[in-house]
């Protein structure tokens, strides 16, 4: 037994650390959900929000270069820069939702943790993933509970229907990604992600058919077009402080499933997948802005917004080196902070005004203007104005496309981008020169302002000081080649 207890220790001080810490998190909010049945939905929400914290400094020592379960988990440096990536938004999340009026959360809210921390163990694992089995238990455990938090808020019309069509669309992604394993399984006779390249190298065609079926399968999963038909109805149904989340950290998962899947598990074989990633990212940038363009819900604008952004994501994938996908990972944190900021502003004005509609943003800046300051420095760095975050991350995107010659997909990125500035700059006009509807201020709790400040923070910071960002980025892709 000592023997077996010192080989549980070891694992969870080691590899799985924060895999352990959020696993024993959950626990303790689910037994405070059963005995402090009074108190349970404040204390659940303060206790994950310092687990959180907590698992951040972890996160931010924990060092590169260990495995674990027989090599299949990892801990390189993409696993690292991920994992880092997931704590900190389910932080800000949290803190977010800590701020909601009490009849959002209620006695559910120790429900409302437990799915989250699930869903985070999930992303957890995934990152370190690099067995089939391992990878897509991960990926499940990461996707179930999102079906469940989008349809939390029962109370609104809207969150069942809303809820319904993440889960048929997230069960078929689920079936195309297992489907595609099978094949790839079929073609290596192992699960071992390191079996890919060989087949590969031979032209087998079951491994390509496979590793293809697995690609829109994960296509669903970061709402890549054609597959991204459950955003914007997700979007409006499901919580704001879960939608921010659920906006970047499942995406940026999605993207390291591809990371290990299609650049470090296929080797050499990567390039096949360049057209297909430079199709992808093309027709995806074009169709989400212009599709933002008509919306009058903000929620939705956004969400049309953010399958744009997929869509310049995926030109750092077609880029297929190490400065591509570097800058995909600069790309995923400066969004983290560009779109969560957003959408808190969002929450904010929406407790405030009960209404995501743009009309409800009519003369915010006399209203609130720090909020409308803060929303306004969000949309300029998602629309990649000089000097934010988002201006580096699409300029960086640029160069590396332009270095493997693809000019016409940077010219593309780039006539998308003034076309996403247009509807950014409408709910700009509606904060500034509109006259509001209302003459009362805008009332915001103390938590979501914080929420929002950190991200403002982290937009400005990166845009004014982007290289710790940059090279801590590039180490992270640097593993993959």
């Amino acid at each position: 037994m000592d023997t077996l207890g010192r080989a549980i220790y070891d694992t969870l001080s080691g590899p799985l650390a924060l895999e352990g810490g959020v696993f024993g998190l959950l626990i303790v909010v689910l037994v405070i959900g059963l005995v402090a049945r009074a108190e349970a939905g404040r204390m659940a929400a303060g206790v994950t929000l310092t687990g959180l914290v907590g698992l951040c400094v972890i996160a931010f020592t924990m060092k590169s270069g260990s495995s674990a379960l027989g090599g299949t988990f990892v801990v390189d440096d993409l696993a690292v820069f991920a994992k880092r990536l997931f704590l900190v938004s389910a932080a800000l999340s949290v803190l977010a939702a800590t701020g909601l009026r009490a009849s959002a959360l209620s006695r559910r809210s120790t429900e409302y943790h437990v799915a989250l921390l699930a869903s985070l163990l999930g992303m957890l694992v995934l990152a370190s993933a690099r067995e089939l089995v391992l990878f897509f238990v991960a990926f499940e455990l990461m996707s179930i509970p999102l079906y469940f938090l989008t349809g939390f808020q029962k109370q609104d019309g809207r969150a069942p229907e809303g809820a319904l069509k993440f889960f048929l669309v997230g069960s078929v992604s689920s079936a195309i990604v297992l489907y595609g394993l099978s094949f790839v399984y079929g073609a290596t006779g192992s699960t071992a992600m390191s079996a890919i390249p060989a087949p590969l190298s031979a032209g087998n065609t079951i491994a390509m058919l496979g590793l293809g079926l697995m690609l829109a399968g994960l296509g669903f999963k970061i709402a890549a077009v054609p597959f991204h038909m459950w955003v914007p109805d997700t979007y409006e149904a499901a919580g704001t402080p879960f939608v921010a989340w659920l906006s970047v950290a499942p995406k940026a998962a999605g993207f390291v499933a591809i990371f290990r899947l299609y650049v470090e598990g296929v080797g050499e074989g990567a390039l096949v997948w360049v057209p297909a990633a430079a199709a992808i990212a093309s027709v995806t940038i074009l169709a989400g802005n212009l599709m933002a363009i008509p919306q009058q819900n903000i929620k939705r604008l956004l969400a049309y917004s953010g399958i744009a952004h997929i869509g310049y994501l995926l030109m750092g994938l077609a880029a297929m080196s190490t400065a591509g996908v570097g800058m995909m990972l600069f790309y995923l944190v400066a969004y983290l902070f560009g779109n969560m900021g957003a959408f808190f502003v969002v929450q904010a004005v929406a407790d405030s005004e009960e209404s995501d509609t743009l009309d409800a943003y009519r003369g915010l800046a006399r209203r609130s203007p720090v909020l409308a300051l803060c929303l306004l420095l969000f949309l300029l760095s998602l629309g990649g104005i000089p000097f934010l975050a988002g201006f580096w991350a699409k300029l960086f995107i640029f160069f590396a496309v332009v270095e493997k010659g693809m000019y016409w997909l940077a010219f593309l990125g780039a006539v998308a981008t003034v076309i996403a500035l247009y509807y950014y700059l409408v709910v700009a006009r509606r904060m500034y020169i509109d006259a509001p509807v209302k003459p009362e201020p805008i009332r915001t709790s103390p938590a979501v302002l914080l929420a929002i400040g950190l991200c403002a923070v982290g937009v400005v910071v990166m845009g004014a000081y982007p290289q710790p960002w940059v090279t801590a980025a590039l180490k992270a892709a640097a593993s993959l080649f």
